[in-house]
C-alpha cells in the first residue's frame, strides 16, 4: 500500500473508531466518516466496501495490533526461564491490554451487533482472546518440555490460566463501565499474582 493510501486510511479507522466508540455503531455513517477524515466518499467505498465492512476492519486491525505489540514485546522461554516469572510478565502485559478503554468499548459495540453481524465477534476472538490463549499454550508446552511445570494439556491450562485472570477485571468492566475497570499497576500485579499462585500450586513438580 502506498504511504498516501496508508494515511488515508488510518484517518478513516481513526475518524471511525471515534464515532463508532461516542455515539454506536447506527448513528455512525459513511457520509460522517468521510467527512471527518478528509477522505472521500468514493475513495471510502473503493476501499472498506460498506460500514459494515469498515467496522470489521476496524475492529480486526485494533484487536490485532494489541496482541501483537503484547507477543511481540513478551520474554521467550529459555532454559533458566523461571515460570511465575515470565508467566507474570506476559499476562500483566495482556490485562493492561484488555482493559484499554479503546477496546472495551470495541467489544461492547461487537457484542451489541452480535445477531447481525457475528463475523465481528469471530474476527475479535480470533484476534484477540484467541491469540492470547495460543501464546500461553505455546509458553506453557515448553515449561512442559523443560520439566519446570507439568501441563498435559497446554491449551485447556492456558485456557484456565486466561480467565483466572481475565475474568473478574473483564466482568466488571464490561458490565460497569470504564471507570469500574480502572487497575494501576499495583492492583494488576496483585490480581496476577494471586492467579499465578493458584495455578502454579497445581502445575508445578513436586520437589520429590
Amino acid at each position: 500500500m502506498r504511504p498516501s493510501s496508508m494515511r488515508k486510511r488510518e484517518a478513516v479507522l481513526k475518524a471511525a473508531e471515534r464515532q463508532f466508540l461516542a455515539t454506536g455503531y447506527e448513528s455512525v455513517t459513511m457520509d460522517s466518516i468521510a467527512a471527518e477524515s478528509g477522505v472521500a466518499k468514493q475513495t471510502l467505498y473503493s476501499h472498506f466496501g460498506s460500514k459494515r465492512a469498515l467496522f470489521l476492519e476496524l475492529v480486526s486491525t485494533r484487536t490485532r495490533d494489541a496482541t501483537r505489540h503484547v507477543q511481540e514485546t513478551s520474554p521467550q522461554v529459555g532454559p533458566d526461564a523461571e515460570p511465575r516469572t515470565l508467566l507474570r510478565d506476559l499476562l500483566r502485559a495482556q490485562l493492561r491490554t484488555v482493559l484499554t478503554p479503546t477496546l472495551l468499548g470495541l467489544r461492547r459495540l461487537v457484542i451489541g451487533e452480535l445477531a447481525r453481524s457475528p463475523e465481528l465477534a469471530t474476527a475479535l476472538y480470533e484476534h484477540g482472546p484467541g491469540k492470547a490463549i495460543e501464546k500461553l499454550a505455546t509458553t506453557l508446552r515448553r515449561f512442559d518440555e523443560l520439566g519446570k511445570l507439568r501441563v498435559p494439556d497446554p491449551d485447556l491450562a492456558a485456557s484456565q490460566l486466561n480467565w483466572l485472570v481475565m475474568g473478574e477485571p473483564l466482568n466488571r468492566a464490561m458490565l460497569l463501565g470504564d471507570g469500574a475497570a480502572r487497575m494501576d499497576d499495583a492492583a494488576i500485579e496483585r490480581h496476577v499474582e494471586a492467579a499465578l499462585d493458584v495455578f502454579l500450586a497445581a502445575f508445578t513438580p513436586s520437589a520429590g
